[in-house]
Formats: structure tokens, sequence, C-alpha cells
């Protein structure tokens, strides 16, 4: 190590895969409070300013984390299909596969696959660790874009720091 290393260097040598993980899984715990707090009748109806609705968004996140993690620990990117789901009731259960599917796969991952460049959906050419990244920032932008929705209906969303 040299004095010139950066603080981005230095967080990811001190990241393990183990870390990683956990802190998604707490991001997980903490959207899944973000949608259960959504009322059921806006979920697929309720937007702003010409944005998707919450339970769009929601889809989009599910939709990512069982491939990236499949991607990633396979070099095999496939798209999610959750089929018509239009409850809250569906959402959640969907989401809890996808989070048990993250839990039983993730710590399968090579640590040379976090590294390993692939071209993830046929679209972006990058190394592993940098597609989960993009799938976590991903989640946690739109679950700012949900607390936002949350607050403009009146309800306050869970606070941001409880990932248990």
């Amino acid at each position: 190590m040299t004095s010139e290393m950066t603080s981005e260097m230095l967080a990811v040598s001190l990241e393990t895969p183990e870390t990683l993980l956990k802190s998604w899984q707490g991001h997980r715990r903490l959207t899944r409070k973000t949608i259960e707090a959504f009322p059921e009748e806006k979920l697929f109806e309720f937007s702003l300013g010409g944005m998707r609705t919450y339970g769009h968004m929601v889809l989009e996140m599910i939709g990512m984390t069982g491939p990236v993690v499949e991607g990633v620990l396979s070099g095999m990117w496939t798209t999610f299909n959750s089929g018509k789901v239009a409850t809250k009731k569906e959402v959640l259960a969907l989401w809890d596969e996808q989070t048990m599917l993250l839990q039983e796969r993730f710590p399968k991952i090579p640590e040379a696959r976090f590294w390993a460049m692939d071209k993830a959906f046929g679209q972006w050419e990058m190394p592993g660790i940098v597609m989960i990244r993009y799938a976590i920032d991903n989640e946690i932008h739109h679950r700012g874009e949900g607390y936002v929705y949350l607050r403009v209906l009146g309800i306050e969303p869970p606070a941001f720091y409880d990932r248990n």
C-alpha cells in the first residue's frame, strides 16, 4: 500500500463478499418496509412528474436481483419475467423469492467472478462487482423515489437507517 491509495480503493479492499451481501440484504429489508408502507390501491396507480409508479419501479428492482447474482456467478445474463403482477401481496412474494435467491446464490460466487469482465445483459461491459453495485445503487435510488411518493401521500416512510 502506498500513501497515494484513494479512499475508494481502501473501501474496496475492506469490503468482503460477506459484508457486501449483508449490506445488500439490509437495503432489501428496508426497501421491503417501503413496499409494505405503500397503499395497495396506489402501488400501481400513483405517480408524479411523469415518473413510473412505485410498483413498476419495484418490479424493476425485483427483476435485477436474481439475474445480476446469477450473471456474476455464472456469466449467464438472463432477464427475469415477473409475469402479471397486480397486488402488493404478489409483489412482496416476488420480493421475498428474489431475496432468498440472493441469500442462497451470492455466497457461491467465486472471488474471481467479482472482477471478471462480462457483457451484462448483452449491454454493459463491466466487472461483476460493478454490476452488483449498480443493482444496489438502483435499489437505493428507487427506494428514495418511493419515499417521495409516500410523503406526498401523507405517509411517513420507514427510517432510512433501519435496515433490520
